[in-house]
């Protein structure tokens, strides 16, 4: 009994230790999504809730925003927006000293032009001569800046970058790859488990062995196959249909294993009782295997729908990388190579695609327990 206890805290232990691991990039990703671009690109997500030094350049305004005052002419504005809570501690008037100066002193430009910098972004620019530039100099400042989040970076990503329309595209090429392989295998595991015919055990062999074959090796002459009968028929071979159908393939024999595993391990004394009552197999199937079957249901329903949600070789072979028919997983693998150093656009769009898995593993995960022990205790 002893042994037997320590045996299970040391499991719970690596359990906890694999959860952990999980939970720790999920949520830094979910708080790298939220912060604002500078911070992103020169700190990492734990220090999210400190205070941070950052160096910025800005532009102060130029000759249209100039005043006559006591003889000198005057440049008055703000760094910062409103509210942005930076406090500035140094700033300089070139790029070879950026701390030159410390808030409140006096910097000179060459043109003999002077500005004096507060801790709060505001600034005085004034000179002798009329300003005649429409853009004002740069200024290099040293400020700590206060945790802050924002919403902005999902706004460009959902509707600037065309993630929204990869999202309602996946979603599109998932849902169908998910449920037509789940219909049609439930009928084809009861068969396979309580129908006898001639070669249910080597129907069932071409199965399993199925299993073993690389997903790589049959793209392409699918892909073919489905050029022939788009042609006959006058159907494109890269459309959702397609790429509904090779999910399906590719996903089939997976799931009326599992499934057909399952219904194995009920009772067989209920189909024999409702046969004797006058049950058809229809009738077994509809109100005995089904009711019963929901938790391996749910398992397979979620193993699917992650498969197809994630996948990126099939959407790319059966679709075309258009905005109208690209997946996530494609669009994000697009904004990887144009927008790499953007860590902004990359980090929302990636939890954009796990906010789906993630809501359907955690609304079904009970279900999913139990589709997963089910059969591995008699009785």
């Amino acid at each position: 009994m002893k042994k037997f206890q320590i045996s299970s805290f040391l499991s719970q232990l690596l359990l906890l230790f694999f959860v952990i691991l999980w939970i720790i990039p999920t949520f830094g990703l979910f708080i790298s999504s939220l912060r604002d671009k500078d911070l992103l690109a020169i700190s990492g997500w734990w220090t999210s809730l400190t205070t941070t030094k950052v160096n910025e350049i800005y532009r102060m305004s130029g000759m249209t925003e100039q005043i006559f005052e006591d003889g000198f002419f005057v440049v008055r504005g703000s760094l910062f927006e409103d509210n942005s809570g930076k406090k500035i501690e140094t700033f300089g008037i070139t790029s070879k000293n950026i701390n030159e100066f410390v808030v409140g002193e006096i910097a000179s430009f060459k043109d003999n032009s002077q500005v004096t910098v507060n801790e709060v972004g505001e600034y005085i620019w004034k000179s002798e001569k009329e300003f005649t530039k429409k853009k004002g100099k740069r200024l290099f400042i040293t400020a700590l800046s206060p945790p802050s989040f924002t919403f902005d970076n999902y706004k460009e990503v959902l509707f600037k970058e065309g993630i929204g329309q990869a999202f309602l595209n996946t979603t599109a090429v998932a849902l169908p790859s998910t449920l037509i392989p789940l219909i049609i295998c439930s009928f084809f595991a009861y068969a396979l488990t309580w129908m006898k015919f001639f070669g249910r055990d080597t129907l069932l062999a071409v199965i399993i062995a199925s299993l073993v074959v690389p997903l790589q090796m049959s793209l392409i002459p699918i892909l073919t196959i489905y050029n022939d009968f788009g042609a006959l028929f006058g159907v494109a071979a890269k459309s959702y249909p397609g790429v509904w159908m090779a999910h399906t393939g590719f996903g089939l024999a997976s799931t009326t294993f599992l499934l057909r595993n399952f219904i194995k391990s009920l009772p067989i004394e209920m189909m024999e009782a409702a046969k004797v009552d006058g049950a058809s197999h229809y009738d077994i199937f509809l109100r005995i295997i089904l009711p019963l079957s929901i938790p391996a249901f749910a398992s397979i329903f979620i193993l699917q729908f992650l498969w197809c949600w994630n996948d990126l070789l099939v959407g790319l072979v059966f679709l075309d990388q258009v905005p109208s028919e690209i997946i996530l997983t494609a669009k994000l693998k697009e904004l990887l190579g144009s927008r790499g150093e953007n860590w902004e656009i990359l980090t929302t769009g990636a939890f954009v695609s796990m906010t789906v898995p993630l809501f359907i593993f955690f609304a079904l995960q009970r279900y999913f327990i139990r589709g997963l022990v089910a059969g591995s205790v008699k009785g």
